[in-house]
């Protein structure tokens, strides 16, 4: 009988010291203020570096491909190509002057503009807005080889 009496009295301190499982009201709502106010601090931030990343990117990728105009040039007895086309897939059966075998698109899945003057080019690419001008994250990203500089 005292054996039983001693185990009742456990269960019934078990149940009363242990809190029932879950969260209460007010301790969900702290969280999602504090998660609210994180996120309000951080997310400007983040989008405000995206911009920054996409136009560095533009510009890697005009240093790649360049590069690659470059190659095309001393390959071709000083000509350039006539369009960007020529540097995956060149007339003379040569392989692509890029690892991918495909010419890269821009950050925001854009070609790249080929402008050809003689032996000078531009490599253009209009940005966010797609549209030629524009400031910030939608301005043009140009890269011009003016022949002598």
């Amino acid at each position: 009988m005292k054996i039983q009496n001693r185990f009742r009295a456990t269960l019934t301190k078990r149940r009363t010291t242990n809190p029932s499982s879950g969260f209460s009201l007010a301790e969900m709502m702290v969280v999602i203020v504090i998660i609210g106010l994180l996120a309000t601090l951080v997310v400007p931030n983040v989008i405000r570096y995206l911009g920054s990343a996409n136009s560095t990117k533009a510009k890697a990728d005009m240093t790649q491909i360049t590069s690659a105009i470059s190659a095309y040039t001393i390959q071709n007895k000083m000509r350039p190509p006539e369009s960007l086309e020529e540097l995956v897939n060149p007339e003379d059966g040569a392989g692509s002057y890029f690892t991918s075998k495909k010419m890269p698109l821009d950050p925001w899945g854009q070609e790249y503009m080929y402008e050809r003057n003689g032996s000078a080019f531009e490599l253009i690419s209009y940005g966010r807005d797609l549209v030629p001008g524009g400031e910030g994250d939608d301005a043009d990203i140009v890269w011009s080889e003016i022949e002598g500089e």
